[in-house]
């Protein structure tokens, strides 16, 4: 179920609860002094007894009203200093408010905004949007029964909220933009939940051709023939084990078409399942290998953002789609195979695949559209989680601009981004014996993050900027954050938006 947001000039006082809103050291805002004033100190006084609660960023207080207050609860929300409250601190504050108003099973709320407060229908706006990314469910395959035992009813989702300020119509033009970032979000979170019985890659073919071709976007779908007859020995290799052959999708998104400049190009890698092939992974938490499509999912989101809001830029998304399974015809160590742009990559180790996948996909965009940059997205090694953990996503570059767009957009959003160093010895680790390159460094040196990074760096062509984005840590939590509802995140399809509107649009 989809949250209802909208602004109005004026309450309904038709909701379960109203918030309003306080400041550090209990201060309120001037419309919480008007509503207390309205119930003769009530809320002042049970704010009184509230030891616990002071007014901090994204703190919150449920209390029970008196019987014809027009309200069943008050929800006190704490904004902090309310000086220059960013667009994140807002959206972190609306992801707290939300699950704090679900944990109650408040199904709908007024938000008495603070008018005085500098920007308040950007904050609003941002509050709001906060509120439905964490709102996000991936239920579709859930039965209606009764969610327990014991016999006690499914938690109630929050349904609705109206946000109350005076400039209602600025702040709900702020909010729009954001709800079309945030369908691109929803979309990869729903691809990357998918189970691997139900999105492998011709569905998820499909799926992508579905949701884009109506918002304009072109949709070419290449078949295993097609790769085959192009060359592309890499991804063919990766997904010959399975029984469901390959896809690489490309999308083109012209929302400038007065401009001549050459496109921006988005590559993700989309292994719906990876087993690690012959190098077969261990039995313990493969399940959910289903999100090795991470990267994918991001990309594909990240051009229905784009094509929602009418960004005027012009993009290629390209994701290559494979299942990564041992059987008797799958790739083994010791293969050597050839990719489309004609180098030989000799196989040490058949889990080490997503750089096989993207490898062609790199190459087939910078051969086809000559684009300005490249980057790409894969959940590519658990030596990044090993470094970062869930916080940062390892970012390599050869642009230090590039990377400084990217950086600014990852502060600006908080989908943070950690430079990682891109040096020749770990592409020179990469070199082959027998072959051009191999899959695996030639010796354990370890930065195995880095050396991933200098393979994929082989398939880059000289003067084109390119960022490698490995969301392995990123892409996929297991405890729930605030904004972000536990399992698949759609991490990378705001901040990459971000980095376009900021410097390409």
């Amino acid at each position: 179920m989809t949250l209802d947001i909208s602004f109005l000039n004026a309450p309904l006082k038709k909701s379960e609860g109203v918030v309003i809103c306080f400041y550090d050291d209990k201060k309120p805002s001037a419309t919480a002094k008007s509503f207390d004033n309205d119930l003769d100190g009530f809320v002042g006084h049970a704010l009184e007894k509230l030891k616990g609660f002071t007014g901090k960023s994204g703190q919150s207080e449920i209390v029970m009203l008196p019987k014809g207050a027009g309200y069943d609860y008050v929800i006190l929300l704490g904004l902090g200093s309310g000086d220059d409250i960013s667009k994140f601190e807002a959206e972190k504050i609306g992801g707290k408010l939300c699950a704090a108003l679900e944990a109650k099973k408040i199904a709908s709320v007024e938000i008495y905004a603070d008018n005085e407060l500098e920007n308040i229908e950007e904050i609003s706006a941002y509050i709001s949007s906060g509120m439905a990314l964490r709102s996000y469910k991936f239920e579709q395959y859930k039965s209606d029964k009764k969610s327990s035992e014991d016999g006690k009813a499914k938690k109630t989702p929050l349904k609705s909220v109206v946000s109350i300020l005076f400039e209602s119509v600025k702040a709900k033009k702020v909010y729009d933009v954001q709800a079309s970032i945030n369908e691109g979000v929803f979309l990869a979170r729903d691809l990357v939940n998918e189970p691997p019985n139900e999105l492998y890659p011709d569905i998820y073919a499909q799926r992508i051709k579905a949701q884009l071709k109506p918002l304009g976007v072109e949709i070419e779908i290449l078949d295993d023939k097609k790769m085959l007859k192009l060359g592309m020995g890499a991804i063919m290799a990766v997904g010959q084990g399975s029984d469901r052959p390959p896809r690489m999708v490309i999308m083109r998104y012209n929302g400038n078409k007065s401009s001549s400049d050459a496109p921006i190009a988005f590559v993700g890698k989309g292994v719906t399942f990876d087993t690690g092939g012959i190098s077969l992974k261990p039995g313990a938490g493969m399940e959910d290998m289903k999100m090795d499509m991470g990267g994918s999912a991001a990309v594909v989101g990240l051009m229905k953002s784009l094509a929602s809001r009418k960004a005027k830029v012009n993009v290629v998304g390209i994701v290559g789609l494979a299942e990564n399974m041992p059987s008797a015809r799958a790739y083994r160590p010791a293969d050597i195979i050839k990719s489309y742009n004609g180098t030989t990559i000799e196989v040490l180790n058949t889990d080490a695949e997503g750089r096989l996948v993207l490898a062609d996909a790199l190459s087939y965009v910078q051969d086809v559209y000559k684009p300005e940059l490249v980057v790409d997205l894969a959940t590519l090694t658990g030596a990044i989680l090993v470094a970062l953990g869930h916080e940062y996503c390892g970012t390599f570059s050869t642009d230090d601009g590039l990377w400084d767009q990217m950086d600014k957009a990852g502060a600006d959003t908080g989908e943070q981004l950690w430079r990682m160093p891109l040096d020749k010895v770990w592409k020179e680790q990469m070199d082959g014996s027998i072959s051009d390159i191999q899959n695996m460094a030639k010796s354990k040196c370890g930065a195995g993050s880095c050396t991933a990074a200098g393979f994929l760096w082989n398939f880059i062509e000289d003067g084109v900027k390119w960022a490698h984005m490995d969301i392995a840590g990123t892409a996929w939590v297991k405890s729930d954050k605030d904004i972000t509802p536990k399992y698949g995140t759609g991490f990378g399809v705001r901040v990459l938006d971000r980095f376009i509107a900021d410097n390409y649009e």
